[in-house]
């Protein structure tokens, strides 16, 4: 497993804060057990390992290093066998109703293995695990287990009441919430890897105020200064589907956008295409990207980099020099649509993600994936 081939010096950075983290645990919870916010797990787990964090992607690694890519977890240790939440398909939901059980679990295995195997084609990883940090009083525990695929042939659903079906696939058990369209994994906490004794501390603000009333640390705090996220790193979501019709009518056009390939006039390559850039974004955000047909770097997230630049009228076009560069990696790498298979939203759909995220920071761009809705929200807040 991943931990137990790290260097010590980071293991030990790792389990000195986890343990200093849980004995703060009654600035937020009376409970027993040691309190972890997931959030401070994910940057602590990165921050530790050299990580890239992915948690604010939603897809189905919370982080990535070399080509291994990570779920992270943290949860009440229990009786040590836990239910905990893997996915959520919350678009699929009213297709989902329409089947049969056998129906539903075939196509939320499919779903749920489409995911994961798009995560890895985006970010470059082979293998996929949990680490997962458990908690129960006086301690907390590091194990870590395989993000397996479900395998569809071996299917078995053991419950279904209405409200949720219960089902393994022969390797893990899974129970899947109708109502919430959420997927839950059965997590066993055997093999421990790492264990961290925790003491709680009774009055942990006492112990802040005596931490950061010394001087040295009044001094260590005048010297930051306060950056929000906009000022650190600048970015702005482009859909890759028509922004002509909303909600649950998008489309991605038949013969534009990332179906440029197959628009009328002229032969066209099979990867020829384009994201679309809307026109207010360019009036709201008119720095952001180099003027018309100047060509800048950008970062994919495998770190693989493309020559880019802003074409077409009005500047509404993102593309690659040469171009079939950005039709390979969003049709074929990322996408596994066949050569002259058109791009629907359906499939945007399958996978959960209906946009990128363009990024700058000191004049460094980089992409990423956005999951559904996150244009639309970004669209609200600077375009209303």
């Amino acid at each position: 497993m991943f931990i137990e081939t790290q260097e010590q010096y980071k293991k030990e950075y790792y389990r000195s804060m986890l343990q200093t983290l849980g004995s703060l645990s009654k600035l937020f919870s009376e409970n027993s057990a040691p309190y972890l916010y997931y959030r401070v797990a994910e940057n602590l787990f990165c921050k530790s390992f050299d990580a890239d964090n992915l948690s604010r992607s939603d897809i189905s690694a919370d982080a990535s290093l070399g080509d291994t890519g990570f779920g992270l977890k943290t949860f009440l240790r229990g009786s040590g066998s836990k239910m905990e939440k893997v996915a959520e398909f919350n678009r699929a939901s009213i297709d989902l109703r329409e089947l049969s059980t056998s129906q539903q679990v075939q196509e939320i295995a499919r779903l749920r293995n489409e995911r994961i195997e798009t995560t890895r084609r985006i970010y470059g990883v082979r293998n996929m695990i949990y680490h997962c940090v458990t908690r129960t009083e006086g301690k907390m525990e590091v194990t870590e287990t395989p993000m397996n695929l479900i395998d569809i042939a071996s299917l078995a659903v053991s419950n279904a009441n209405g409200k949720s079906i219960n089902f393994s696939d022969g390797l893990e058990e899974y129970s899947f919430n109708i109502s919430k369209s959420t997927l839950f994994k059965r997590f066993t906490v055997e093999n421990v890897l790492m264990e961290i004794p925790v003491e709680i501390v009774d009055d942990p603000f006492a112990l802040l105020e005596k931490i950061f009333s010394s001087p040295e640390a009044k001094e260590e705090i005048s010297k930051l200064t306060v950056v929000s996220e906009e000022t650190y790193k600048e970015c702005v979501f482009l859909p890759l589907y028509s922004t002509r019709r909303k909600g649950e009518d998008k489309e991605v056009p038949p013969k534009s956008g990332l179906n440029q390939w197959n628009a009328g006039g002229r032969a066209r390559s099979l990867g020829e295409v384009y994201v679309p850039i809307p026109a207010w974004i360019h009036l709201k955000f008119p720095d952001f990207f180099p003027e018309r047909d100047t060509v800048f770097t950008l970062e994919l997230p495998n770190k693989r980099v493309l020559n880019a630049k802003i074409c077409q009228d009005g500047g509404k076009a993102l593309m690659t020099n040469p171009n079939e560069a950005l039709g390979q990696w969003l049709l074929r790498d990322i996408l596994h649509l066949e050569e002259g298979e058109l791009l629907t939203y359906k499939k945007l759909q399958d996978i959960g993600l209906d946009a990128i995220v363009v990024s700058k920071e000191e004049g460094v761009y980089k992409v990423d994936f956005a999951k559904i809705g996150s244009y639309d929200s970004f669209e609200e807040k600077y375009n209303s």
